[in-house]
């Protein structure tokens, strides 16, 4: 029988060689989480995610998820891209565009799930065959608690994970186990009275303090959401065409937060700055070659050219905007078609 306590700190050693920026181990035990989450979905708070309804509490039932799981083993990684352009400075910038940081490199799914295979490997390594389940954002998991409670940060009022020392700019992943490794202390809430992020929300999103509307999330407007854009949120969306990171780029914890290491998580194909009308003028096939590896894939091309049509319907009015979004006005797609009409409105009397 192994020392679990040493067998923990050896993870941690294991983790830290990886790339991963910190590693904790938590129960599996979620109940006032599994409530929250319960009452958000009531409300009709997750929109048009249907997954979030169908899988309902297995995602705070490890147990269920994975039978035999007894902890999970948390870690994060951060992502924040050295040498982008000023995120800030981007959003001000109407012509250009704005995508999340954590998008403007490789897909993080595959590289931090290889990572966590890896790390299983060394546990088995040393341990013999054990039972295990790797996870990144690929199922339903309540990561942010999980992470909580492994000690890595709290869950902070825009309902992103926060570290003390590291901001908030990573991501998690998670590797469900049925080793009884000694858990870690979750960590208590640092946000006090700051509402910032709250205050620069575009859409009142966080509609009170630790409580998400999906509904009006621009991330979930651009990526998640398949429909016509809502009109009360186009003006607010400005230029940002895949995903918002304002909750984070004004959360004064990410005074903190470090860049990257990781090469693959370096801005592409210049989207760190690339002027709308160049993205609006993508063929398909351009689309599909140049964000091969990227998270922005999985939005698909048509909601692409709805993003960036919007987009430019806040972008300040020039000949190249107004021909671009002319260029497009027969489009096969209706969905694509309504948007620059909408645009076009926004720059000439139609």
């Amino acid at each position: 029988m192994p020392d679990f306590s040493v067998l923990a700190g050896q993870i941690r050693a294991w983790a830290r060689e990886l790339g991963f920026q910190q590693t904790g181990i938590a129960g599996i035990e979620l109940p006032e989480d599994e409530c929250r989450l319960l009452e958000w979905l009531q409300q009709q708070r997750h929109g048009e995610m249907k997954y979030m309804r169908r899988h309902g509490t297995l995602r705070s039932r490890p147990a269920e998820l994975v039978p035999g799981t007894l902890r999970v083993i948390s870690v994060r990684m951060d992502y924040w891209p050295d040498g982008a352009r000023d995120a800030e400075n981007s959003l001000q910038t109407k012509d250009r565009t704005y995508i999340a940081r954590y998008a403007l490199g490789r897909d993080y799914h595959k590289l931090m799930r290889s990572r966590l295979q890896k790390m299983a490997g060394r546990i088995e390594a040393e341990v013999g065959k054990f039972g295990y389940r790797a996870f990144t954002d690929s199922a339903p998991v309540l990561e942010k608690a999980l992470a909580r409670n492994a000690g890595l940060g709290w869950i902070g009022k825009h309902t992103n994970l926060i570290n003390k020392n590291a901001g908030s700019w990573f991501f998690l992943g998670e590797l469900f186990t049925d080793l009884p490794l000694p858990v870690d202390k979750p960590t208590r809430d640092h946000c006090g009275s700051c509402h910032a992020c709250m205050d620069v929300c575009p859409t009142h999103a966080i509609v009170a303090p630790y409580q998400l509307d999906a509904r009006r999330c621009i991330a979930y407007l651009t990526i998640e959401y398949k429909g016509s854009i809502p009109l009360e949120f186009r003006k607010p969306m400005g230029n940002r065409v895949f995903g918002c990171d304002d909750c984070q780029l004004f959360c004064p914890w990410n005074k903190f937060a470090q860049p990257t290491q990781e090469k693959d998580f370096k801005p592409r194909h210049g989207l760190d700055d690339a002027a709308l009308v160049e993205l609006f003028n993508w063929t398909e096939e351009e689309f599909q070659q140049r964000t091969e590896g990227s998270a922005i894939r999985r939005v698909g091309y048509e909601c692409w050219l709805r993003n960036i049509a919007v987009a430019l319907g806040n972008a300040p009015t020039s000949e190249l905007v107004i021909n671009a979004l002319r260029g497009r006005k027969s489009h096969p797609s209706a969905l694509v078609r309504e948007h620059v009409t909408w645009s076009i409105g926004q720059h000439v009397c139609i």
